[in-house]
């Protein structure tokens, strides 16, 4: 019994050991590619900031390209884990809520928070020159595409939408103005604060979608 509890704490220890360093492992290329830029910043770099050995940051995110992706679905997901659309709690939250205009409520909300985490990383993206950034980038934005149509439809369901709208168009028209790049259009380069920037974004959509 005793080696049993001996070999689960020793896991625990490894886990948690793991995840600290995967921790660091982030900051530290947070903190470099958004002071240095991607080009810039090595693998060496980030391993040295973080306190760990170079090969404890291939083994535990991965190369350069896979680090700044981490960073990204990380800054979405608001977690240190990469969480699916459909896991995430303003996902469920729109889901389970019958009408439209709170369900927009929400999901301003939302952008507003995650945009303000991904700042950062989209002006990381549109200085870097490596085409491996650009498809980090441009993956994103297809998926955010692709669950925008699920949104669409959900929203359509409440039968409150206008009805000139089709689907294909509430999914465009919510895709672009929910961009990190039209947040930091208002709200870095034209002074919005972030809080103007949801209550508008919120508003904006109900008078655009609703009937």
């Amino acid at each position: 019994m005793a080696s049993q509890v001996k070999r689960r704490y020793d896991a625990s220890g490894r886990q948690q050991a793991a995840q600290a360093n995967r921790r660091a492992i982030l900051n530290a290329a947070q903190e470099l590619f958004t002071t240095r830029g991607y080009a810039a910043t090595t693998m060496h770099d980030i391993a040295e900031r973080a306190g760990v050995a170079l090969d404890t940051v291939y083994a535990t995110v991965g190369r350069k390209p896979a680090v700044f992706l981490e960073l990204v679905e990380t800054a979405i997901s608001g977690t240190d884990q990469v969480v699916p659309a459909r896991q995430r709690d303003y996902v469920r939250a729109i889901r389970a809520e019958p009408d439209a205009a709170h369900k927009l409520e929400i999901y301003a909300r939302a952008i507003g928070d995650i945009h303000s985490r991904l700042a950062p990383l989209l002006r990381v993206a549109q200085t870097a020159t490596h085409p491996e950034v650009r498809e980090v980038w441009q993956d994103i934005a297809r998926r955010r595409a692709a669950n925008m149509r699920e949104l669409a439809q959900d929203l359509a369901d409440t039968g409150q939408l206008r009805p000139d709208l089709d689907l294909n168009e509430i999914a465009d028209i919510i895709w672009a103005t929910n961009s990190p790049e039209f947040y930091c259009l208002l709200v870095e380069d034209r002074g919005w604060s972030p809080e103007r920037f949801t209550t508008w974004l919120g508003d904006t959509w109900r008078r655009l979608l609703l009937a």
